[in-house]
């Protein structure tokens, strides 16, 4: 068996017992965000009246779409000009990266979402000073990149880097996997951090060639 067999079987085998552990950590609640704790109601379609909006949900709500359709571009444009397959997209492995706590992953897209989404979602977080964060992730919760404020170098104190550098780590809390599987129109819920911060979540579905992948949220305080 040649070397470069040997790598990717190796790797292979890697991810593929990080997609166990995950889905094992999943059901005995070890992936938890300690810093956000879900306000949202438990029915599913809580939080997707348009009617219901403020005025600000609905300016924000205007900034997900166009956001999310720029995002979605983006990844299809990936997919066309051969740098990463729809079938990768929607395979949800993902790598451990080693000396990481939380546990951070690396996936077949997350370096492209870096030079790519990245820059979007920052644009879109400067839309308003009432807006918190810009992050796309896939149906599972995984965040591939960041906002610059949330992706500060790692300095190993878990307190510190957990609120400083949030990337490529996988977010299921209530929250985060509700945003993630909306494919409503929108989800609207309402959380709190621990710091009493009272935030709003609202998200849009990312589809990926037409297919769910996964969604895009915004976090905001009300005016």
């Amino acid at each position: 068996m040649g070397i470069k067999s040997k790598v990717l079987i190796g790797a292979l085998a890697s991810c593929t017992l990080a997609t166990t552990a995950f889905a094992q950590a999943r059901r005995d609640g070890k992936h938890r965000d300690p810093i956000v704790e879900t306000m949202a109601e438990d029915s599913p379609g809580a939080g997707s009246d348009e009617d219901k909006l403020t005025a600000q949900d609905r300016q924000v709500l205007a900034w997900a779409k166009a956001c999310g359709k720029r995002i979605e571009d983006v990844i299809d444009e990936w997919i066309k000009s051969g740098k990463v397959s729809k079938e990768r997209m929607f395979a949800y492995l993902y790598f451990p990266i080693a000396d990481t706590n939380p546990q951070k992953f690396n996936t077949a897209y997350d370096e492209l979402a870096d030079q790519d989404i990245f820059p979007i979602q920052e644009e879109c977080l400067a839309k308003s000073d009432k807006i918190k964060f810009v992050v796309t992730v896939d149906k599972n919760g995984y965040l591939p990149t960041h906002n610059q404020r949330y992706s500060q170098k790692l300095t190993g104190h878990k307190q510190i880097d957990l609120v400083n550098n949030r990337t490529k780590r996988i977010f299921d809390d209530r929250t985060g996997i509700r945003a993630a599987r909306n494919e409503n129109e929108f989800l609207l819920q309402l959380y709190f951090r621990d710091t009493g911060e009272i935030m709003k979540d609202l998200s849009v579905p990312i589809r990926v060639e037409g297919k769910h992948w996964g969604g895009l949220r915004f976090g905001y305080v009300s005016e």
